[in-house]
């Protein structure tokens, strides 16, 4: 029998000191305690559960920017709870977000977690805004210690419609796979107008079974989207095998 897969905000005490120590049991540290996640909740930011079963399994908490869109600060799931609980927080928050006026919603997250990228921008179509170098500076949890906190910034333009998929199979590859670690090309960027960047397949267990390859990973993709969006270019794709697309022609129309 499938369990069924309820999101709702979390409005009471209880919940929030639910949502505090689930974000622990996921990420391995304390990030944000009880009191915090109640005071966003009570001055009007967004603060939503998954519940699979009955299980508080996942999280996302909001709040709102200095222009008036949401912020979304923090969104997890259990690992052995996924499998459409992250993409189903984030359309509660869209529909929340909508029901308040919101129009856009920004995150940031890791350029080196497929599963993250993929979702936000193939299947939500969020727009990178950014890419943002060792963002939140060391960072001690299970998830992240160990390696740079680069972060790419997506803007989530809520009635925005969708944007045509490039043909990846036409695209100059800037980073590859060799096997498990990153194959730069002689490539430049700026001669190109689609582009291709790869991922590494599964980046936390390679940052737990082979650093230094880890570290190689972040500094050929960071090396490869920076000189890339200085070239014009911009993501507009991420494949499913983990791939990153970019094009230039939106910039010439």
């Amino acid at each position: 029998m499938t369990e069924t897969l309820v999101v709702g905000e979390l409005t009471a005490v209880a919940d929030h000191h639910d949502a505090a120590e689930l974000i622990t049991r996921i990420w391995g540290a304390r990030l944000l305690e009880a009191g915090l996640i109640r005071t966003i909740a009570h001055v009007g930011g967004y603060v939503a559960g998954a519940r699979v079963g009955g299980e508080l399994a996942g999280i996302s908490i909001g709040f709102f920017a200095g222009d008036g869109h949401l912020h979304s600060h923090i969104t997890g799931v259990l690992p052995g709870a996924r499998g459409g609980v992250g993409q189903a927080l984030k359309r509660h928050q869209r529909e929340w977000a909508r029901a308040r006026g919101v129009r856009a919603i920004s995150w940031t997250f890791d350029p080196l977690v497929t599963r993250n990228a993929y979702l936000n921008v193939h299947r939500l179509g969020a727009r990178v805004a950014a890419y943002l170098p060792d963002f939140y500076g060391t960072m001690a949890d299970a998830i992240n210690a160990g390696d740079s906190s680069d972060r790419l910034y997506a803007v989530w333009e809520l009635d925005r419609a969708p944007r045509p998929r490039p043909d990846v199979s036409a695209a100059t590859v800037l980073v590859g796979r060799d096997g498990p670690a990153p194959a730069r090309t002689a490539a430049a960027p700026g001669e190109h107008d689609l582009l291709a960047v790869a991922m590494p397949e599964d980046i936390l267990a390679l940052r737990a079974a082979d650093p230094a390859t880890a570290r190689r990973w972040r500094s050929a993709v960071r090396e490869a989207l920076l000189g890339a969006a200085a070239c014009g270019h911009e993501i507009v794709d991420v494949t499913r095998d983990g791939w990153y697309v970019l094009s230039r022609e939106r910039q010439r129309e």
